[in-house]
């Protein structure tokens, strides 16, 4: 089998499927990426870490940055990301070039599955009708599915191999082969009538945890509004036993994930005039979410006599979520952002994160935060086992996690 990406996705899925004794082509064209995997340093849950410690070496386990060893493949399953540009536009490139080279390289019996999150016809359009142009039959000469990853990174209370897989074939007997496929890394597979199906499953999925968490921030400002406390408010509701899933608040929504996917269905919908306007407002609502954690923290500097030109800013915790050592489309980025833009001397601290850059510049994690004075602390993301104990009476703090209720002088967005 060959696995095409490996990122948070790609490589927990080889893992899973060297565990289940098959032979793995790895692919990846970052030569860094190539050497975390080969080195075992690579961001992963403890289970998986094991598993790569165990099959780094294996000759099972083949690393390559070169698309053609995917002909020497009986199945080729892509994972690449699939991010939005600055204007919140998909930027599919990288998915493009995968599907292109496993088209090249197909040959007669593979099974071909795509698991990158992506607009409704991908499947069809990158794959299935380029196959057909290279005179290779689906579901004669090849087989090919959609199959969206569900991989929740840094959260091991939903580990790939319980969470069921959706799959969708190009026909029939491709959805059966894809699902055989993947059942070693799934105990259910869930199959569905297309890969059209199966990619708009994957849309609504994180749209519809983008609706919820553009939901969950506007009530904590209405509860910050009526001086009640949202933590409070929404572990009452989630009393109830049906017809409510608590969800959160928080700084905004990072990862590719959640700020990129829903892009790609508004992104089709715009170009043939389809309104979704539900949609649109959540997601220009989750945009917005890392600007008003900023105005928050200017005002509560202001409330406290210090100016925004030179006040010294600490971002406790820089990755979009816990436990993951990733920052790409991070809600930090742009609260960093906008307190520089704004005359502060913005730092950071993050165990996770050794640096980042924002804007040209590139800061550094300090490692003892404690040791220097900070005018204000935003609490951006709290990791497992990071101790923020230092922050109680070093002054005030913008809790953006709505977590830290221990914390005395704590102000929240």
């Amino acid at each position: 089998m060959a696995v095409v990406g490996l990122g948070y996705v790609g490589l927990p899925t080889a893992l899973a499927l060297l565990s289940a004794g098959r032979s793995v082509i790895g692919l990846d064209t970052d030569p860094a990426r190539l050497a975390a995997v080969r080195a075992g340093t690579a961001d992963l849950l403890p289970e998986d870490r094991a598993r790569l410690r165990a099959h780094a070496a294996s000759p099972a386990f083949t690393l390559t940055a070169e698309p053609a060893a995917l002909a020497g493949a009986g199945s080729v399953v892509i994972c690449v990301p699939t991010p939005v540009d600055g204007h919140r536009v998909p930027a599919p490139g990288a998915l493009r070039a995968a599907c292109a080279a496993a088209v090249r390289h197909a040959s007669p019996g593979q099974i071909l599955v795509l698991a990158s999150t992506s607009w409704v016809g991908t499947t069809r359009e990158l794959l299935i009708e380029p196959l057909a142009a290279r005179g290779l039959a689906v579901a004669q000469d090849v087989f090919v599915a959609c199959a969206p990853e569900r991989i929740d990174p840094g959260n091991a209370d939903h580990p790939q191999h319980t969470t069921p897989r959706v799959v969708g074939g190009a026909t029939p007997e491709c959805g059966r082969r894809a699902a055989a496929l993947l059942e070693p890394v799934a105990d259910r597979v869930h199959v569905v009538g297309s890969p059209e199906a199966a990619e708009l499953t994957k849309l609504l999925e994180n749209t519809f945890r983008a609706v919820n968490i553009a939901l969950v921030n506007e009530f904590a400002t209405i509860a910050g509004h009526l001086d009640l406390d949202i933590t409070e408010v929404v572990d009452a509701a989630a009393t109830k036993p049906y017809g409510f899933l608590p969800f959160r608040p928080g700084p905004g929504a990072g990862g590719h994930c959640i700020p990129c996917d829903p892009h790609y269905l508004l992104w089709q919908l715009r170009a043939a005039r389809v309104p979704a306007p539900l949609v649109d407002t959540a997601m220009a609502a989750l945009a917005a979410r890392p600007h008003q954690v900023a105005r928050r923290a200017r005002d509560v500097l202001a409330a406290h006599g210090v100016p925004v030109p030179g006040a010294r800013v600490l971002i406790a915790g820089v990755a979009y979520k816990p436990g993951v050592a990733d920052h790409r489309e991070s809600p930090a980025l742009r609260v960093i952002e906008d307190l520089a833009a704004a005359g502060a001397d913005v730092a950071y601290t993050d165990p996770l994160i050794p640096s980042l850059r924002v804007n040209g510049r590139t800061l550094r994690h300090r490692e003892d935060p404690a040791a220097e004075h900070w005018d204000l602390v935003v609490v951006h993301t709290a990791h497992p086992g990071h101790d923020l104990a230092w922050i109680e009476g070093r002054g005030p703090v913008l809790d953006a996690t709505y977590r830290l209720d221990s914390v005395k002088e704590r102000y929240l967005v």
